[in-house]
């Protein structure tokens, strides 16, 4: 049985928990908005036809910010489209997706939809086939409270207060050729850099986030991040990354190492941006929005035929149903995102329902968790105070794609009550036992010790499963004096409550 040794020191701290951190992202593809968000016929929908049983489940997760809409599709929309009465707004064509989009759902429906969820919009302008002035425009119509034309636009078009939102994405993935109107560096850069200025001369406490690369396997991965912070240093507050993870040919062992080059990437752009900001002779530091990341069977996607010649209202895309596995690096990937909470300030699981999502719907039918949906949850819920760094004796193991990896991976937060521990056991086949010296933080009791595991690393939760793979309780967590002991079984993630 591998062993491991883990020390928490409460003095070893990081950086608060962001709440931010447990965003995700809603963008009109697929299945995600219709019948998936918005299903009037359903027997749960309420008045604006919105599902109330997905809204349950949106709480339950835990999500926090929103990004909306898009992901590749806000480079191809216009916003105006979708506002106003139902029956004048326009259908179009989606190039991003190859799908038709009805309008039927805008900013005034989503923003309604958030506050049942209780989430705060992040939200994106189009600066793949549009530029500043309609930026300028969305931002006048969703922030003015009254007395200009599209401020009063709103207010007729039923929604008296302003939306008052803070967080905005400049384009999406504007480096990456599949983008309708992607461009250079430098083009992009500017463009940015502009659009931001005139959306902080009138509001100059918005939070901009610039494209960063698509992708750390972009060819001009970091090439990117350096031109365009250069351009846009001064005017924006974030930069962006995205990353995609998935079992490739089946080597299980580098597929549960992916948090390590999650990591890895991370510490390149932070790098990266304060390389430029020294350069800049500038106290500023660029955060990072990680307002893409997730498991994603990208390989089985581009093999379908989910795209092809018809033009379709709401398709069955990207509808991955996930494993055990998966929902182990999805906890070690919200785990990492942790670790770097000094400068990953904002992030989003993509997506949030039916297209690479936790959450699955049936057209008129029943909606599930999906494997990865537990350990976002449970972690949203447990995560508060500050990150605290602790330090790990394990042992290492092979992999392919990442070289010698850690078998266990562990990260803690504590306030004056309460401690989380989050710990992954990347071992195929073996328990871990694990002791954690707690005694710099007063705990006196463990409250919840939770583990998400199965002997089949391969089970999903699929429509006449739905409960297959769910977190159950870790009756071996033990607390004694001052050391903690717990095994783990062998490809699981594990959370930890302390009082």
């Amino acid at each position: 049985m591998p062993r491991a040794h883990i020390t928490l020191d409460k003095q070893a701290v990081i950086a608060p928990v962001r709440r931010r951190t447990f965003g995700s992202f809603v963008e009109h593809l697929g299945r995600c908005v219709y019948t998936g968000l918005y299903e009037p016929e359903h027997p749960s929908a309420n008045d604006d036809g919105f599902r109330m049983d997905v809204v349950e489940l949106v709480r339950e997760l835990g999500a926090t910010t929103i990004r909306y809409p898009g992901g590749n599709f806000v480079s191809g929309f216009r916003w105006e489209d979708s506002i106003g009465p139902r029956d004048k707004r326009p259908v179009r064509r989606d190039l991003a997706w190859h799908a038709l989009e009805s309008n039927q759902i805008g900013l005034d429906e989503f923003a309604r939809w958030l506050k049942l969820t209780d989430s705060e919009m992040m939200l994106a302008v189009n600066l793949g086939t549009r530029g500043i002035l309609p930026a300028l425009d969305l931002l006048e119509y969703a922030n003015h409270p009254h007395g200009t034309a599209l401020s009063d636009l709103r207010i007729a078009n039923g929604t008296p207060q302003p939306h008052n939102v803070r967080m905005w994405c400049l384009g999406n993935e504007m480096d990456g050729p599949w983008q309708t109107g992607y461009m250079t560096a430098d083009d992009y850069g500017k463009l940015a850099a502009r659009t931001a200025a005139a959306m902080k001369a009138a509001d100059k406490d918005l939070e901009l986030v610039a494209c960063g690369s698509s992708g750390s396997g972009m060819p001009t991965f970091g090439d990117w991040e350096r031109t365009v912070l250069e351009h846009t240093y001064d005017h924006v507050d974030y930069i962006s990354c995205h990353a995609y993870y998935q079992e490739h040919d089946g080597d299980l062992g580098s597929f549960l190492a992916s948090a390590t080059d999650m990591d890895y990437f991370i510490d390149t752009v932070v790098a990266t941006a304060d390389h430029v900001g020294y350069k800049k002779r500038s106290s500023k530091k660029i955060n990072i929005s990680f307002d893409e990341w997730n498991v994603w069977y990208q390989k089985e996607h581009h093999a379908s035929d989910e795209v092809n010649d018809e033009w379709r209202h709401a398709p069955r895309q990207l509808e991955d149903l996930y494993t055990t596995a998966d929902a182990v690096v999805v906890g070690n990937l919200l785990m990492t995102l942790l670790k770097h909470s000094d400068r990953v300030t904002s992030a989003s699981l993509a997506q949030l329902v039916n297209v690479i999502a936790p959450i699955m719907t049936e057209p008129g039918g029943p909606a599930w968790r999906q494997t990865t949906f537990h350990p976002f949850s449970i972690t949203s819920r447990l995560a508060h105070g500050n990150v605290i760094r602790p330090h790990i004796q394990t042992p290492l193991y092979d992999t392919a794609r990442h070289g010698e990896t850690p078998v266990i991976d562990a990260i803690a937060t504590t306030d004056d009550d309460h401690t989380a521990i989050f710990l992954v056991n990347r071992d195929l086949h073996e328990a871990a036992h694990i002791t954690i010296d707690t005694r710099s933080l007063n705990t006196t009791h463990i409250t919840e010790a939770t583990t998400l595991s199965h002997p089949d690393t391969h089970a999903k939760n699929t429509l006449e499963q739905p409960n297959r793979v769910a977190p159950t309780r870790n009756t071996t967590a033990r607390l004694s004096n001052t050391a903690l002991t717990i095994t783990l079984p062998p490809v699981s993630w594990t959370a930890i409550a302390l009082h």
